[in-house]
């Protein structure tokens, strides 16, 4: 018979009790995790977020307390009163904190029971992602998942704290916006009230923190939603969180600094480790030469290199071909790998060439010599040197890679990731914190055939660099920093511009015109005239934070009610389709096919 509460009051969840309550009477209240039946005592392990208890209904006590129990399955919602006490000799059950104790029920009350959930509620379950999405509200019971959203909230919280003892403000900061250019696309919101008109999700608050440093609140910060319509992989989600601040009358050292604090902080409270500090910078210039990635993973050292004066002018046209038409060469020296079968190294260049390569060549260092096609065609003087310039030995694999340089980058810092697992050379118990510092300020987009920030518009540059607006706009370094952890770029910002006339010049060089700045960016330009400090800020990505103190392979893991790679969620069935009355009222009309 189901019941609800009355007069009943939970005193504990389930791991708070231990072998200091024994002799207590208590009620407790949860799920039932599992129900078996020892010759007529029913045990029950009851289940609420804190962790699993043991509870036996024993007929001697109870008959009607013991005929109820007999009824009860696995996820029924029960309740139940009775005193504490120690396990019996060899019963006891190290694996879980309350393993030591039971409840001997003196009442139980039957709450809800529940149908056969599609599949177990445990740790670790051989049911497909997809099935668990569509039942996430079961998906998070399971143990694991709910460490995880725990541990989640245990981070923000000290996030919280620490700014809060630092002096910031939490401020919160529109949702409906307008639609600026900021890298991604927007997600649309039509206006009712102002047909033909729409709202833009923030990809970022990036303007309105800008605004609060102009309006005097010099320490900003919230953790906030944001919103892209992007193409989603593991590490993305259309709508994610991020701890975003900003701050008056600092440079970069001063929020470098503050941040390593947070960071100390956050290691040593969630996951009980001890980092070391200052961290390591490296410019952005020395990243994609040594790693060939802006984010890259310190934890080994598989150094690329490029290596253009080298091979210009040599007989394999595959190396001179790609400097000819304005590529790199680059190689990486995998120390030890010349135990690699054939098919190993096949697989490293298949990788590549997945990746955009036309191919891998490779040197292999044998006790009798070099082994490779391409020697051949590169000369024995020319690749003894290069073998020397990589510090090659026996025993050793030199791999290159030639192209377009952004491709060569892209496969060359995956191939060398790839070794470091292949050679067991990545240290997964290490947290490698790095700064990078002074990237390109913008970028050529051959497309568009017109500059590009690199972060965004409102990037200050760095002083000295100022007149190359007008001479030699890709030499401008940024007053931009990221924070990389493990490979992965936690978080990033800059220095902002501050003068009303850099940010035109800015605006200028990207190809907007007078007229487009008005439009889209017409107040925030009028603002910066009106006494603007000097600031800067940074971001961070939560879920990616979570997912890598947590150990997950995706961020959907972190995150209770995460959207697939298609940006639905197979739960509540969204994205859906709205009636015509509704499209009427925001005066939409849909040109779609209707799907059959």
């Amino acid at each position: 018979m189901l019941s609800h509460l009355g007069d009943w009051r939970r005193t504990h969840m389930c791991s708070d009790l231990n072998s200091k309550n024994v002799g207590e009477n208590v009620c407790v209240m949860g799920w039932v995790n599992r129900r078996r039946d020892h010759g007529g005592v029913i045990f029950i392990d009851l289940r609420d977020r804190t962790g699993i208890l043991q509870v036996v209904l024993n007929p001697e006590i109870n008959k009607e307390a013991h005929d109820i129990a007999d009824a009860v399955r696995n996820e029924f919602v029960i309740a139940v009163k009775g005193k504490v006490e120690r396990r019996p000799e060899g019963t006891i059950n190290e694996k879980i904190p309350t393993g030591e104790i039971e409840i001997i029920v003196s009442e139980i009350k039957m709450l809800n029971n529940s149908k056969t959930p599609p599949f177990m509620i445990e740790e670790n379950t051989n049911v497909g992602e997809d099935v668990r999405l569509k039942y996430r509200y079961l998906d998070l019971r399971r143990p694991n998942l709910q460490k995880n959203i725990i541990m989640r909230h245990n981070l923000i919280r000290t996030m919280r704290e620490y700014l809060y003892s630092k002096g910031f403000l939490d401020i919160e900061t529109p949702f409906l916006t307008k639609s600026t250019p900021e890298g991604a696309r927007d997600y649309l919101v039509p206006s009712r009230v102002n047909p033909g008109k729409f709202y833009a999700l923030p990809q970022s608050p990036q303007m309105f923190k800008q605004l609060l440093m102009i309006s005097g609140y010099d320490k900003y910060f919230q953790v906030v939603r944001c919103f892209r319509d992007e193409d989603l992989r593991a590490d993305r989600q259309p709508e994610f969180t991020q701890l975003d601040m900003e701050m008056s009358f600092i440079d970069k050292n001063d929020l470098m600094d503050l941040i390593e604090g947070l960071f100390v902080e956050i290691f040593d409270k969630i996951a009980g480790v001890k980092i070391q500090r200052p961290f390591p910078v490296m410019t952005y210039t020395e990243a994609m030469e040594k790693y060939s990635h802006d984010a890259p993973d310190t934890r080994f050292e598989l150094f690329t290199k490029t290596i253009n004066e080298h091979v210009a002018n040599c007989g394999f046209k595959v190396f001179s071909d790609a400097i000819k038409e304005g590529g790199i060469v680059k190689a990486i020296n995998a120390k030890g790998a010349g135990t690699f079968s054939r098919k190993e190294i096949d697989e490293i260049t298949d990788y590549a060439i997945s990746l955009g390569a036309k191919g891998l060549a490779y040197i292999k260092i044998n006790d009798d010599g070099l082994q490779s096609p391409i020697v051949k065609f590169l000369g024995e003087d020319l690749s003894n040197k290069l073998v020397k310039l990589m510090d090659g030995e026996v025993g050793d694999i030199i791999f290159f890679g030639a192209g377009e340089k952004s491709t060569v980058n892209l496969f060359m810092s995956k191939v060398r990731l790839d070794l470091g697992r292949r050679l067991g050379l990545i240290d997964k118990s290490k947290y490698n914190f790095t700064w990078v510092i002074d990237f390109p300020l913008l970028e050529w987009d051959k497309e568009e055939k017109r500059y590009a920030a690199v972060h965004h518009p409102f990037t200050a540059p760095v002083d000295e660099d100022i007149p190359l607006f007008d001479t030699d706009p890709l030499k401008i370094r940024a007053k931009a920093y990221d924070l990389v952890l493990n490979g992965s770029e936690i978080g990033g910002g800059s220095i902002r511009i501050h003068r009303s006339d850099i940010q035109e010049k800015m605006f200028n060089i990207l190809g907007l015109s007078k007229e487009e700045c008005d439009l889209k960016f017409g107040f925030f330009i009028e603002a910066l005239k009106y006494g603007t400090p000097p600031h800067g800020g940074i971001a961070f990505g939560v879920d990616r934070i979570s997912a890598i103190l947590a150990g997950a392979d995706s961020i959907r893991d972190v995150i209770a009610f995460p959207k697939t790679q298609r940006a639905t969620d197979l739960m509540s069935d969204a994205p859906n389709r709205v009636d015509n009355k509704q499209l009427k009222e925001l005066s939409i009309k849909l040109d779609i096919i209707e799907e059959k």
